[in-house]
């Protein structure tokens, strides 16, 4: 939900006596014309917060957290572990099998393991809600904001989600109200409030089978969608060949 305007004002004179829109836009990457739109209409998106809010080294989800429509933020419960699988990419799934298939029993110590690639990775978001959901959370969310299950399903699969029904998605599910945010890409792991490290540990205490299952899972997924775009790249050429 776009934060108001008025309220936006207030807390940037908060953050940045003094200062002109013009110094707030330079520093914060934002173009004046952008904030000067979302100004006149009232409604400020939330990206525009996170990005002035780093600019001033606010931290972006406390300073959401100090608008209304975003109280809830102020909870900064740490992810569960299936969060932080569902936020590890499906490369760095499959070279952790690799690197685990490849490890030599009672033999040298393993290599250290590469950084993982920080989220949003192509399915986070759908990834994420997965991993909370009990079965019920889409018709819970659907229910409390009023999205239709249909439109909720769209942004899934485009893998991303508005900050408000992220933010509602995980109240739904019962978990830290940032997560959603971080599976988006609005605001990062630390940012969140998430453990250094917490996404590696979370792998590291995966069994064999289940980080192979996992992996296995993932590379289902994305096959039914490769094969999803080859059909209609397929019948997009059709159409092209029969319009001569």
């Amino acid at each position: 939900m776009p934060i108001p305007a008025k309220a936006f004002q207030r807390w940037l004179h908060g953050i940045a006596p003094n200062t002109s829109t013009s110094d707030v836009c330079r520093e914060s990457g934002i173009k004046r014309t952008t904030l000067a739109q979302q100004l006149v209409r009232g409604k400020v998106a939330e990206s525009t917060v996170v990005s002035i809010s780093r600019a001033y080294n606010v931290n972006p989800v406390a300073a959401l957290a100090a608008f209304d429509a975003y109280l809830q933020l102020a909870d900064t419960r740490p992810p569960t572990r299936s969060e932080l699988v569902s936020q590890i990419s499906t490369p760095d799934l499959l070279r952790a099998v690799l690197a685990r298939s490849a490890a030599d029993p009672g033999g040298a110590p393993a290599a250290a393991a590469p950084a993982l690639d920080p989220p949003p990775h192509a399915t986070s978001v759908k990834n994420w809600v997965e991993a909370i959901d009990d079965g019920e959370l889409r018709h819970r969310v659907s229910a409390g904001t009023g999205i239709a299950p249909q439109n909720y399903s769209a942004q899934l699969t485009a893998n991303r989600l508005a900050p408000e029904l992220a933010v509602a998605t995980s109240l739904a599910a019962g978990v830290g109200p940032a997560s959603g945010l971080v599976a988006t890409g609005l605001v990062t792991e630390a940012e969140a409030g998430w453990p250094a490290g917490a996404r590696q540990a979370a792998l590291d205490s995966l069994s064999d089978g289940e980080l192979t299952t996992l992996a296995g899972d993932r590379l289902q997924t994305l096959g039914r969608a490769l094969r999803r775009q080859e059909h209609d790249q397929e019948k997009t050429e059709k159409i092209w060949e029969n319009l001569g």
